[in-house]
Order: structure tokens, then sequence, then C-alpha cells
């Protein structure tokens, strides 16, 4: 039975921060359970992901969907600083602020992440055994695989922006940004050819939105290993790779699943942004919901 919903404002604190944030709340007489979710690399919460937390909310699910610092209509400078240890923070403080939410079944907390985010899922769940499940789709979880995959050449691009930015952060100078995507034979983050178009295609048309980021993250990325917490997760975890994908590693997504406790992989043939279009979405999302009814209601 589809069940009705109501959006509030839900914003909570994380490193002296306002973390923007929306509550999605059922209009059902029972405290549901609440799912914690937020956005990829460089992205917003706006960018696709509300289709995710209404169907949730229609299947009488809370989600406390939110934007990570410096982005959104989150606060924090500078603007568009991808950091993975805050990212790691600002969850940590999202799941805290749902534990305190009134109405909501506090004991029955899942985590839902999608690209980078779900790398940050796996990495809270190792340190986190109060969780009740984990959801990622297309989850970052290597860098060293991710690296080989997208090529070293890459990476000898990357570093010397990574390093100019670190030392302008340093000298309090402001940050030395780099696109987030663009076509291949374009330097940014991402620049494979289904980069720019998949980004594009996950943007609504109302929100206003700047290709870039804080270059220091190309110096940073490859210290960030969620795979290295993937045994420490006990909870079960659901994880949904693309076989085509140009920005994962599938066998990256395989490996964390043997070293967890209980988790499920799903295979889908397509890239990484297609998930959340189409029969991809269709698929996915339905998987996704009865995951978490089954470890968040039963």
């Amino acid at each position: 039975m589809t069940t009705n919903f109501r959006v509030v404002q839900s914003g909570f604190l994380s490193g002296g921060a306002r973390c923007g944030a929306d509550l999605y709340r059922p209009d059902t007489a029972d405290a549901p359970p609440i799912v914690v979710m937020a956005h990829g690399f460089g992205s917003e919460r706006s960018f696709r992901l509300p289709a995710y937390a209404e169907h949730f909310a229609r299947n009488g699910l809370a989600v406390l969907l939110f934007d990570y610092r410096t982005f959104g209509d989150s606060d924090g400078e500078p603007r568009y600083l991808v950091d993975p240890q805050h990212h790691v923070a600002d969850w940590k403080a999202a799941i805290e602020h749902a534990r305190s939410l009134p109405g909501i079944n506090t004991e029955k907390i899942a985590l839902w992440g999608t690209s980078y985010s779900g790398g940050h899922c796996g990495v809270c769940a190792a340190q986190d055994a109060g969780l009740s499940a984990i959801s990622a789709q297309v989850p970052f979880l290597d860098p060293f695989s991710s690296i080989a995959h997208v090529g070293v050449q890459h990476l000898l691009w990357a570093t010397p922006h990574g390093i100019f930015d670190v030392i302008k952060s340093a000298l309090g100078r402001s940050p030395h940004y780099v696109k987030l995507a663009a076509n291949p034979g374009s330097f940014a983050a991402m620049n494979t050819p289904e980069s720019l178009p998949g980004l594009l295609s996950i943007i609504p048309d109302e929100v206003k939105w700047d290709n870039k980021v804080c270059a220091r993250i190309l110096f940073k990325f490859p210290m960030y290993r969620p795979l290295s917490f993937a045994s420490g997760v006990k909870c079960p975890a659901l994880l949904m790779l693309a076989e085509k994908d140009s920005l994962v590693v599938p066998d990256a997504v395989r490996k964390a699943a043997r070293r967890m406790s209980n988790a499920q992989v799903i295979s889908y043939p397509f890239g990484h942004f297609d998930i959340y279009h189409g029969s991809g979405f269709e698929d996915a999302i339905a998987k996704q919901t009865n995951f978490l009814l089954q470890h968040l209601k039963n």
C-alpha cells in the first residue's frame, strides 16, 4: 500500500557548519525506521536523489537526505571542497541527528549511498554497530583500481593541480578549481566518455550548478580507500555494480562484498550513470526498497 509523506527541512551541524537536509516523513501511525542518504562526488542532494527518497517514503520509510558541507545549500568554505574525511564526519553527524528525531524508530537506521557516498556508507557501518543495513549503488571503494581504470596519465595531469591548490590553501588564498566533469581530451576530475553527459543527466533543469571542485581532492584521492573498511561491515549490505562503469571498477565492489559479513551483489550491464534512469532505475529502486524493508521493518 502506498503511503503519503511530507517533506520538511531538517538541517544539522557538522564541523561547526550547518548541513542542509530534507526529512521525508511518511504519514503512518507507527514510528517509521529511517534511511540516511547523501550524494556522490561533487554533486548535490537535488541531483536525482529525491526520486529515491520519495520512493522509500511512499513505502513507509522515513528518509534524511543531506548535502555535505560546502555543497548545495549547506554552509562551509571554501565552496565545492570534496574532502572524504569531512564527508564521513558529516555522515556521522547526520546519523546522530537521525537518532535525535522525534517520532522515528531510531533503533532501525540504514544508510544509502551512490558512487562516492556509497563508499562512505561502508566506512560508517564499519565504525557504528548500531546500524541495521547499508545500500550502495555503483560505490567508489578503491582508488588504486580506479586510477588504473582511467589511466595513469590522468593522475599525472591531476597532481600539479592538487599540489597548487594545497599550496594556495596553506597561504590562505582562494582555491584553485578544476572542472568536476568534462569530455575526453579536456582535463577534469572525471573525464571518461560517460562522465559529463551522465552527470548532466541527473541535474534538474532549475538547479544552478557550477562545474568545479577544489583541486586538492585530486591530490588526496589516492589516500582514501573505503575497501579497507569492508571487513568491519557486519550489518546486511546491498551492493549494486555496473559492468561497463568507467569510474568504479566492478571487481572492487565484488572484493568488498566478499570481505563483508553479509553482503548481496547485484550486477547491471551498463555504465555508471545508467542506474539513475529508465529500466535500470526501476529495477534498482525496487530491489533497494525490498532490501530496506526486509531489514528495517521485519
